[in-house]
């Protein structure tokens, strides 16, 4: 698997589809003209990091169609709302899920924390996650998905936003000039990798899908906001699998070239694969 992770950048430079979630702007980014940055990884930062985005998109990554299960999964990668870690928590995520028969969409968001940025994490960022979801339903067939198995995984500043999209979602809006609006946006399941988020912000819905947690114990802020979350999504009944590593940190994604000695470094992805299967995602 490290081999294929190993090329996942330069595929993503080979030309993976990327696909704009407005293809003729997203709303509150009028008149924004700054160009999207993408810094391949350097002596400053280890990952391929994306910054200036002002039209959120989607880039696809399909699983050889002999092996499809039909499962999808939005993967929203983190960097404080700063910038993107868009291999580690982006391309080599879809790479290992596209291994196990997953479709993976890494989104770009708008960054609500850059220098000189007017975007929002709840006005802009989960737009571009609900939008997301609802692009992907709506070209299911196309992908080759299922409509009924699309989730959404977030790391860090990104887990924020998937939890975000699986406590706040609709149904669509039937009359929608918009096709894609008219699709809705409750994702199937949900996995949080050591999010940046406080328990206490969030109310769990009635709908709420299957959730996955992941951290490392000595990670403080996600390992206490898991802890406070877990029993507030017991209470209300959802399926809920939590994995608190005791060492690991933080930002440890899927990275090849990684240095960090836990397990949660090395293999904490097989975890999400078993939940997976386990959520009824990978039957074919």
């Amino acid at each position: 698997m490290f081999c294929l992770l190993a090329l996942a950048a330069a595929a993503f430079a080979a030309g993976n589809s990327e696909v704009p979630l407005w293809p003729n702007g997203a709303p509150g980014s009028e008149g924004k003209t700054g160009q999207e940055v993408v810094e391949p990884p350097n002596a400053e930062h280890r990952y391929l990091k994306v910054t200036g985005v002002n039209h959120p998109s989607v880039t696809v990554f399909l699983p050889d169609p002999d092996h499809a299960t039909g499962a999808a999964l939005i993967i929203a990668p983190g960097g404080a709302h700063r910038f993107l870690n868009f291999d580690q928590e982006g391309i080599n995520v879809a790479e290992y899920l596209n291994s196990i028969g997953v479709a993976g969409f890494v989104l770009k968001y708008r960054l609500a924390r850059e220098p000189g940025s007017t975007y929002t994490v709840a006005g802009d960022a989960l737009p571009d996650a609900q939008r997301a979801i609802r692009l992907v339903r709506t070209h299911a067939r196309e992908w080759h998905v299922n409509p009924a198995r699309i989730g959404i995984i977030g790391f860090s500043a990104g887990g924020e936003v998937a939890a975000l999209a699986a406590t706040r979602f609709d149904g669509g809006q039937p009359g929608a000039a918009d096709p894609i609006d008219r699709a809705a946006s409750r994702p199937d399941f949900a996995a949080l990798i050591y999010p940046g988020i406080r328990a206490g912000d969030y109310t769990v819905p009635a709908a709420m899908p299957p959730v996955f947690l992941l951290c490392a114990d000595n990670d403080a802020g996600p390992s206490a906001a898991l802890a406070g979350l877990y029993p507030k999504l017991k209470a209300a009944g959802v399926q809920t699998e939590i994995h608190i590593y005791a060492t690991g940190g933080h930002g440890f994604g899927i990275d090849p070239n990684t240095r960090n000695a836990s397990p949660a470094a090395k293999s904490w992805w097989l975890r999400l694969g078993d939940w997976l299967g386990e959520v009824g995602a990978l039957q074919r």
